[in-house]
């Protein structure tokens, strides 16, 4: 399938969430997959709000795309933060890098950061578009185009999930369209600072997150699920 046909098809997936799922939210981390879905919706003027979780801890370069964002396509991002009690209370009983120590404080300190935040963004909302890709990771090769997530009470879009990496790039660059500048320097996967390095040849695309841990299945809770079930008409 040509890059043409991708774009096409693309912009007439949402069109169809912001007609028959509305109000929808992009949630974005300023990666490759989602400058593309954030690009997609300017240039189609769509009234699909784009929303980003600040953790607290994103790396300068995430802060600056964000910034770039902002004013290239004029619109601004909604930002959900962690619960300010919350979070202290983790890192008065465990310390502010505790999330080494083990997987079950990294993923409560994901929690925190992450996921409880997540749910305020999507609550009321009728669909969450993401930029997950089947390529990405094992634990991501069942995901569809669309799915009913049950968790949130929503339709959950995947608009990339067959796309592959050389035509994420080749989308950004015919559209010059700006990407995070970590990229550049063989981040594949961008999350927190702390916890994500550059990867080396050969190593898997999500291998420079967490890369403390076992390899394996790596997430932070945010798509943790059995395997998806399609939405029927």
């Amino acid at each position: 399938m040509s890059l043409d046909e991708r774009v096409a098809e693309l912009s007439a997936l949402l069109n169809r969430i912001e007609v028959q799922f509305a109000p929808a939210l992009l949630m974005t981390s300023f990666g490759a997959e989602d400058m593309v879905l954030i690009d997609a919706i300017a240039r189609g003027r769509l009234g699909i709000d784009i929303a980003t979780l600040d953790t607290g801890r994103l790396p300068e370069q995430t802060h600056d795309l964000w910034r770039t964002v902002e004013s290239t396509y004029a619109r601004k991002v909604l930002s959900f933060h962690p619960q300010a009690e919350a979070l202290g209370q983790y890192i008065r009983t465990n310390g502010a890098n505790a999330f080494y120590d083990s997987v079950a404080q990294r993923m409560q300190c994901c929690g925190i950061r992450k996921v409880e935040p997540l749910g305020r963004a999507l609550k009321g909302r009728a669909a969450w578009i993401t930029g997950m890709r089947r390529e990405q990771a094992a634990s991501r090769a069942y995901i569809l185009l669309e799915e009913s997530d049950a968790e949130h009470g929503l339709v959950k879009f995947n608009p990339l999930a067959d796309w592959s990496t050389d035509e994420v790039w080749q989308y950004l660059n015919q559209y010059e369209v700006p990407h995070n500048r970590l990229h550049d320097l063989g981040y594949p996967s961008i999350g927190c600072a702390p916890c994500t390095r550059a990867i080396q040849a050969g190593e898997d695309p999500r291998a420079g997150r967490w890369w403390w841990e076992q390899a394996g299945a790596k997430e932070c809770g945010l798509h943790i699920r059995e395997i998806p079930v399609a939405v029927t008409a």
